[in-house]
Order: structure tokens, then sequence, then C-alpha cells
């Protein structure tokens, strides 16, 4: 048997371990790719699987902002279709009144026209009569110069310059007792009438502030009315105006805003989201609608209902709104629409003591502030803007005049612009009447006291009184009974100066004796 070569053992082996290695590795590969398919199975179903949820959202979202789209566009049609019809019937109201003026045009051209013969017809027979009476006329001063040697010219001047001169010499005196006996009793009689109209008239004010405070039933609602991605938050703010603080405070939310109105509104529809429970911009747009027009209804019956308390007749059904929502605004902390009352009522009385319209008088005061209600959605100042408001609601000129000229923004027309003047003066500035905040108090005493202080001989001052009254101890051995009451006046010119207050301040110098005096 021949031997075979080593060489031929060696290829054998590497064949062999070739084949052994190639079918371990097509194993390994089977397996791996087994692996692999499943793998990738999984990754296909999840990708199908989150993608089936992104569509779901996706078109939830689409109907959502369909939906929201289609309400503000049927809202926008009823605002134009309504906005159409209540012009279309103003231009109908509009086109009778003209076609009655026309009738009643024709009717007073038709009467001018018999009357104007008739006066032609007059006017010839009083030329005649007139030449008539210059000739006569004529005749008699020719008679009446022959008698006196005198021309007519020369007697007429004469009888002028003495009449001129007497007149002048009578009204001279006439002037100047009037002065006199003005200066006598104009201070005491305003002084009287308006303590008369202060004593018979007077009410609280409560103070408005800029927030609204909602509490929450429990925290977990903080994050409902927050919304996914913060949605509900921004839909609710876009609606209403206002802002919504959602902060670390336990079972309250805060609504922040300066227009009243806009808050209460917000913080009615709020505590309804919360006590339905169903919170999501759809929702909140339905609830803020609604919540707006039954604030719109409210304002309207708060405004009548304020009319007829005053006992104001005739008033524009359009005025109602702008007068109810005076209740919601505030000046220095005084409700404008008790304010309106309070002019109104101390107006008329000022009115009944000076012998004018009291009704009138009242008219005017209630109106003088109605341009706040509005001030912020037109320029101008609100006495303007109230008068604008007055003329277009068919209010009369006097109250027009009153209301725009109750700061001096236009010249006074009749004695009821001055009342309402004086009446909105007597309202804002008695004692008690506009909050002043506690830093600008406490400021007003310590100037006060320090002013007093200044002065030599004074031991120590007190401000009593919320600031009304300043109490002044000094030293009996530096000042004496004449210097206390020099002191007096000193101090209260010195606070008449450098201080601004309302109303008087009373000084008051303690010695063994005491002095008082008045800064007004």
């Amino acid at each position: 048997m021949p031997q075979v070569p080593a060489y031929a053992y060696v290829i054998a082996a590497a064949v062999l371990f070739f084949l052994l290695g190639w079918i371990a590795f097509r194993i390994r590969y089977e397996k791996l790719h087994g692996q692999a398919g499943l793998v990738r199975k999984g990754l296909l179903d999840d990708a199908r699987k989150e993608a089936s949820h992104l569509l779901k959202a996706a078109k939830l979202e689409a109907k959502e902002e369909f939906y929201q789209a289609r309400t503000r566009f049927d809202q926008e049609t009823e605002r134009i279709r309504t906005e159409s019809q209540r012009r279309q019937e103003t231009l109908d109201h509009r086109e009778d009144n003209l076609n009655k003026k026309v009738a009643f045009i024709d009717q007073k051209e038709s009467r001018l026209d018999k009357l104007d013969e008739t006066m032609r017809g007059r006017q010839e027979e009083i030329d005649r009569d007139r030449q008539r009476l210059s000739t006569h006329l004529a005749e008699q001063n020719s008679k009446l110069e022959q008698i006196a040697g005198m021309s007519a010219e020369r007697a007429q001047k004469q009888l002028m310059d003495n009449m001129i001169g007497a007149a002048k010499l009578a009204a001279g005196k006439s002037i100047q007792q009037v002065r006199e006996e003005t200066e006598r009793t104009s201070r005491r009689e305003a002084m009287k009438i308006l303590s008369l109209a202060i004593q018979r008239y007077a009410s609280e004010h409560v103070a408005e502030r800029t927030i609204s405070v909602v509490d929450l039933p429990s925290d977990e609602m903080k994050g409902r009315i927050i919304g996914r991605e913060g949605r509900n938050i921004r839909a609710f703010e876009l609606v209403t105006g206002v802002d919504l603080i959602i902060d670390d405070t336990p079972g309250a939310v805060i609504i922040s805003g300066f227009d009243p109105v806009r808050r209460e509104v917000a913080r009615q529809a709020l505590e309804i989201l919360i006590r339905d429970g169903r919170i999501h911009p759809g929702r909140i747009e339905e609830v803020v609608a609604k919540t707006n027009q039954e604030m719109h209804e409210k304002i309207l019956e708060t405004g009548e209902q304020a009319c007829l308390d005053v006992g104001l007749q005739n008033v524009n059904p359009e005025l109602y709104y702008y007068v109810g929502r005076l209740n919601y605004r505030t000046s220095y902390g005084q409700n404008l629409l008790k304010h309106s009352a309070e002019v109104s009522a101390v107006a008329g009385v000022v009115a009944a003591e000076l012998g004018l319209d009291q009704r009138l008088a009242r008219r005017c005061g209630f109106f003088h502030d109605i341009g706040k209600s509005a001030d912020h959605e037109v320029e101008g100042p609100h006495a303007m803007i109230g008068a604008r408001l007055c003329k277009k609601f068919g209010e009369n000129e006097i109250v027009i005049n009153a209301v725009g000229g109750h700061h001096q923004d236009i010249e006074a027309s009749s004695p009821y612009t001055f009342i309402t003047a004086a009446a909105d003066a007597v309202s804002a500035s008695r004692p008690g009447a506009r909050r002043e905040n506690v830093e600008t108090y406490v400021q007003r005493l310590e100037n006060l006291e320090e002013i007093a202080d200044s002065f030599d001989g004074v031991d120590k001052s007190y401000a009593i009184q919320a600031g009304r009254e300043v109490r002044v101890l000094v030293n009996h051995n530096k000042v004496s009974d004449a210097d206390a009451a020099m002191l007096a006046e000193e101090v209260s010119r010195r606070i008449e100066v450098e201080l601004e207050y309302p109303g008087q301040i009373k000084i008051m110098v303690i010695r063994e004796t005491r002095a008082t005096a008045f800064a007004k």
C-alpha cells in the first residue's frame, strides 16, 4: 500500500476545520437572524401602536380646534347679524323721523307763506303811519325850538349828559353796596348751605381691591385648572382678560386684574368650572360667555335700580349699562355708584336751598362721573367722555354741561354746573369717604409732629384725630401766653405752606392757657 504524504493530512485537516467553521458560522448566523427578526417585529409593533396613539391625539386636537373655530365663527356671525339688524332698525327709525320732519316742514312753509303775505300788508300800513308821524314830529320839534330858543341837537346832548352823570353816580353807589353786602353774606351762606347738605346725607363706602381669591376643594384642582402643558390656564386668561395666579397658597388661586367687571366674570366662571369638574378650553369659552351674559344683565338691573332709587325719570335704557358699571369702579377706595348717588343727594339739597330745580340738580349730580364707566375704552378725560355719553343718550344741555364742566374742562353755562362741582368736592373730601393707605397716613402724622417740634419752646407735639388736630405742649418758662397765640398761628401757616391735606387742621398750643388756630 502506497504511503500518503504528510501534507495531504494537513490539507484534509484544514478542509475539515473550514467546513466545521462554516457550519458553526451558519448556525450562529441563523440564530442571530431569527433574534433580529423578532426584535424588528417588536419594534414595528411598538411603532404602529405609537403612531396610532399620535394619530388619535392629532384627530382629537384637530376636532377641538375645529370646534373652537366654528364656535368663534358662529359668535362673530351672530354679532354681525345682530349689529346689522340694529343698524337697519336705526336707519328705518331715522327714515320715519325724516319723513315726519319733511311733512312738518312743508306745513310750516305753507303757514309761513300766509304769514308773509299778512306781514307785507301790515308793513305797508306801518310805513304809511310812520311817514305821517314823522311829518307830525317834525312840525312839533320846529315849534319847540322856536319856543325854547335852542336847537333839538343841543337840547338832546345836554339832557343826555345830565342823565349819564346821574346814572354813573347811582350805579357806582349801587355796585359798592352790592359788593360790600356780597362779601359779608356770601361766605356765610355758602358754608351754611354746604353744611346743611353734608348733615342731611351720609353713607358708607367699601374699598374695592384689584384681586379676587377663589377657594379650591383640593390642591389637585390646581393641576386640572392648569391643564396639559398649560392649555387650560392660557385659554382662561385669553377669554377673560385677567391673570390667573396659581402659587403655593393652599386651597386657593388668585385672579388679578384692574377691570373689576372682568375680574368678577372670571371669578364666577372659575367657580362654576370647579363645581362642574369639566375643565377644558371649549368648556371654558362656553362658561365664560354665559357668565358674561349674566353679568351684562346684572349690570343693567343694577343701573336701572340705581336710577329708580335716586328718582330719575325718562332715562334712556342704554344708559343703564354705564350706570351699573359704576358699581364695579372705585376712586381712592370710594365706590363710584354710591359716590354718584351721594353727589346727587347733596346737589339736590344745595339746589333746594338756592331756590333752583332740585330734580335737575340731582340728575346732574348722579351722571357727573358716568364717563368713568367707559374711560378705559374711550380716550379723553372722564368729564368729556361723560358729556358725550349724555349727549348721545338724549340728556338735556344743562346736564351735559354739568357733566362736562364739573372739573372745569368746559365753560359753565348754568348754576347747576357749579352745584355739581361743589357736591362732588363735598362727597370726595368728607372724612372717611376715601381710603388712605397706612404709609401715607402715618407719614402725614409724622410730618405734622415734625413741623410743630421744630419751633423753639416746644416740648412735645401730638397729631390726633386722624391728623385733623395737633396738640403742642410748650415750656411755660420759654413761651408766654402771648407767644402761645403767635406760635399757633406760625405752626398753622407752616402747615399750610408745606403740606397737602383735605379739610382743615386744628392747632392747639397748651401752656397754662390754650391758644387755638386753624390751618385752612
